[in-house]
């Protein structure tokens, strides 16, 4: 198999590479070389997406069995990608996201959901991250893709949260070196919450496995329901970083939502992986698992990513990472705030 990879440096698009070159396949990358080290046994080729003639001298080292867009944002330069490069690909694959969906994470949602109303022939002028046009982008991206590459032969893969090794997001890491300071921890009720991240090499595996079968169509990708909990999470970065930790206990301090929320605690980044939008942890990935997505446990995606940390391992740098987590003197005053809150609440119950 012949496949070119548009990234390949960073996180999802590294590992694929990593586990392409692992099964024998000829793995050719495609970036600029400005954001992070190239994957032993690729064919690493420089260059600017955003570059007509770039792509098409890439063109000239085509064709190949499968190309991946695995990071591509702004809707003009996807569609330019993909109608330069399209016609050498036999399979065109572009991973998008969750956030594609017009009601997620207000509503669970499938494969048929609706989504943004994407542009694309939209350039996106700030390139700066912002949640609130990521969504629409990628949709916009979506239908510039489809603009040059026929349904048959394209290959939509939309991932929830996707964690683990070379994760430059920041939102396993920091939960896992928050429990490396021990001390008392603010987290969200109920520790039973249902979360469906999925690890990035499953990730890898199933869309390699696809572009093996010469599959088309679209696929959710997201750990199946009662997968993992928000309880297990923090209970494997817990035991993984018990070493570091040493003799410093970890107290997990359980907190309703409505007060959370009541306090200003910014879901999502300030307290990472949790939000109360009741769709935000149910994407239907039935159609994936179908098709033989495999997700490890929770605990060896912790392990894993600390392992990796541990030994030096550092993400690319990028603005998202600065939005994760607390400042550790509000998370210490907000503790405190709750247990006198649930300290007055017990009394209060007891003269009763």
């Amino acid at each position: 198999m012949r496949l070119l990879v548009l990234g390949g440096t960073w996180f999802v698009g590294r590992v694929l590479a990593e586990e392409a070159v692992g099964r024998g396949w000829a793995v050719t990358t495609f970036n600029r070389g400005r954001s992070g080290p190239d994957v032993g046994g690729v064919h690493p080729l420089r260059g600017d997406r955003t570059d007509a003639k770039d792509l098409d001298r890439l063109a000239a080292e085509g064709p190949w069995d499968a190309l991946v867009d695995v990071g591509g944002a702004e809707p003009r330069s996807v569609g330019l990608a993909a109608q330069v490069l399209g016609a050498q690909a036999r399979r065109y694959v572009f991973v998008s996201t969750v956030s594609v969906y017009r009601d997620w994470p207000a509503s669970p949602v499938d494969e048929s959901s609706p989504l943004h109303p994407g542009n694309p022939d939209l350039v996106v002028e700030d390139p700066r991250w912002d949640a609130g046009r990521y969504g629409p982008h990628k949709a916009g991206c979506e239908a510039a893709v489809l603009r040059s590459v026929a349904p048959d032969r394209l290959l939509i893969v939309r991932p929830g949260v996707v964690l683990g090794p070379h994760e430059y997001v920041g939102r396993l890491p920091w939960w896992l070196r928050r429990m490396a300071r021990g001390g008392r921890v603010l987290a969200p009720a109920p520790a039973d919450r249902p979360i469906q991240p999925v690890d990035v090499r499953d990730l890898a595996s199933f869309l390699l496995d696809l572009v093996g079968r010469s599959a088309s169509g679209i696929f959710n990708v997201a750990a199946p329901a009662g997968h993992a909990t928000y309880g297990r999470m923090l209970d494997a970065c817990t035991a993984a970083t018990r070493d570091v930790r040493g003799s410093d206990e970890v107290e997990v301090v359980w907190t309703e939502p409505d007060w959370l929320v009541e306090q200003g605690v910014r879901q999502w980044t300030e307290i990472p992986l949790w939000r109360v939008q009741p769709g935000t942890w149910r994407l239907d990935a039935t159609r994936a698992a179908a098709a033989g997505l495999r997700c490890r446990p929770i605990e060896e995606t912790v392990l894993d990513t600390w392992a990796w940390l541990a030994a030096g391992g550092a993400p690319v740098r990028h603005e998202r990472q600065d939005e994760h987590g607390f400042d550790p003197d509000r998370e210490r005053r907000l503790v405190d705030m709750w247990k006198l809150r649930s300290h007055a609440a017990t009394g209060e119950k007891g003269l009763v």
